[in-house]
């Protein structure tokens, strides 16, 4: 009816008998429960907490309902993917055949192909400026179809504000230049003239 004369007798107290068994189960369930609060049971009898776990490295997303959800602020090492351009949607119907959805992309690379085939020919034996004139021409439309449009498929490369301003700035050089081109200038300039001539002499 006393305290273990032994290590080996069980520890008695009243009619209830303290099981080593039942200990071990005991220290088990508090390990467990205290794993789930994402801390490691202590090694000692006081059972305290030890060290939190360390989290894994290099998991940037998990799988979510709707896709990969970021997990941690931290950056990849590595780009895997990009996010689509803004309006870089299709410019037609889903059900619609697959030129259609890229009409502004066609529009735009269209002309193009006709500007250089009319340089490739020399049409009109003014092909080279009536060539490079229609090429500026189709990326000045590029900018102002990226204005306009919500949706412009594979013409959308950056942001509008980016796409706009390449596309315009190249589109208005390449004009300048056609109608500037020597022989018989369509356009002078004479101040353009004398950075030119000052350029390359």
């Amino acid at each position: 009816m006393g305290a273990a004369t032994t290590p080996d007798e069980p520890a008695t107290t009243g009619d209830v008998t303290v099981d080593a068994t039942t200990q071990d189960a005991q220290v088990a369930e508090d390990a467990q429960a205290t794993d789930r609060t994402g801390e490691t049971a202590g090694t000692g009898e006081s059972g305290e907490p030890g060290e939190p776990e360390p989290a894994a490295k290099g998991v940037v997303s998990a799988p979510g309902p709707e896709g990969p959800v970021r997990t941690t602020r931290r950056f990849p090492m590595f780009t895997r993917d990009t996010a689509r351009p803004e309006g870089g949607g299709r410019a037609a119907p889903g059900d619609a055949a697959a030129p259609v959805r890229q009409w502004p992309f066609l529009v735009v690379l269209g002309t193009t192909a006709l500007g250089l085939l009319l340089v490739a020919v020399d049409a009109f034996g003014i092909g080279f400026r009536l060539g490079t004139l229609l090429i500026g021409l189709a990326l000045i439309s590029g900018a102002v179809l990226r204005r306009f449009i919500p949706s412009v498929g594979m013409l959308a490369v950056r942001s509008r504000f980016t796409d706009m301003a390449t596309y315009g700035l190249l589109g208005f050089v390449i004009v300048l230049l056609a109608l500037m081109a020597q022989p018989g200038p369509w356009l002078e300039i004479p101040l353009l003239e004398s950075a030119v001539r000052f350029t390359v002499r």
